[in-house]
């Protein structure tokens, strides 16, 4: 039971699950668009997943530990260096319009690990984007939604119409409302000068504006030229078990609620999707 559970924690803190969970989302917007299945984009976009998330979570540690690191530590250093080769290989199969956007993405992920604005403006003594008021949740869900909706469309030479930017706004919406258990989750470890959503309206306002972004996630739908009935069914399904999971959610839950189970709702998703 002790390996099983090595196994698993390595395995969410390696960033696997959450890799999965975008390569799910980049999949869901080929299928929605009726494109055929990319390994390229996909498979860039799990190891620049895997690659982005864990220098975000490392670098400061191995910045200054790097001779003191953790076993398990050094094995994500060398997991993450691989993941890192394959997303270079996958990334010279790509197309010309999607590497500049990915250099624009590269960009935020850098800035949102790296100190480099000015200690006044900020609450906590790390100085980068990830620490800036309110600021986490925003960047991370844009992130989200351009890499999962905007790549896999402009790989496979699509132009980007509304019902794209309707889809993305979609994926930053529900990305949005799939990180409030992780915010409601972080009240007892995140400082209050954060100001993230559930240090300033409470947990309760909290988990009422997760079911709003939900039905805004769904509405949006309506603005589309067509609506896929059996893709929707779908959707409304993924809608309320998400919603489930802001409603149940608490700052004593443990880890495994949030960073296992929430986190597998995109996987879910696609399995849904396709069944």
């Amino acid at each position: 039971m002790k390996i099983v559970k090595q196994l698993l924690d390595f395995y969410i803190n390696s960033s696997i699950h959450v890799a999965l969970s975008v390569y799910a989302l980049s999949w869901i917007t080929l299928l929605i668009f009726n494109l055929p299945y990319d390994e390229n984009i996909l498979y860039f976009n799990f190891y620049a997943t895997i690659t982005g998330y864990n220098f975000v979570k490392y670098f400061g540690i191995a910045k200054w530990h790097h001779r003191s690191l953790a076993r398990w530590l050094k094995v994500i250093q060398v997991f993450s260096f691989f993941s890192f080769m394959l997303m270079v290989f996958y990334a010279f199969k790509l197309e010309t319009k999607v590497l500049f956007i990915l250099a624009g993405l590269g960009v935020v992920t850098f800035l949102y690990a790296i100190p480099f604005l000015p200690k006044r403006m900020y609450l906590d003594e790390q100085q980068n984007l990830r620490q800036i008021s309110g600021l986490k949740v925003h960047i991370i869900a844009a992130v989200w939604a351009f890499t999962t909706v905007v790549l896999p469309i402009l790989n496979n030479h699509q132009e980007l119409t509304a019902k794209v930017w309707i889809t993305v706004l979609q994926n930053f919406v529900f990305v949005l409302a799939l990180m409030i258990p992780f915010e409601i989750r972080d009240l007892k470890f995140d400082s209050i000068k954060l100001a993230t959503i559930p240090q300033q309206i409470g947990v309760k306002k909290t988990k009422i504006l997760g079911v709003l972004l939900l039905l805004i996630f769904l509405g949006l739908n309506v603005f589309k030229e067509e609506i896929i009935t059996h893709f929707l069914y779908k959707e409304v399904i993924m809608t309320f078990i998400l919603m489930l999971f802001i409603l149940f959610s608490s700052k004593n839950r443990n880890k495994y609620y949030t960073s296992f189970w929430v986190e597998a709702l995109p996987i879910l998703w696609l399995l849904l999707m396709l069944s």
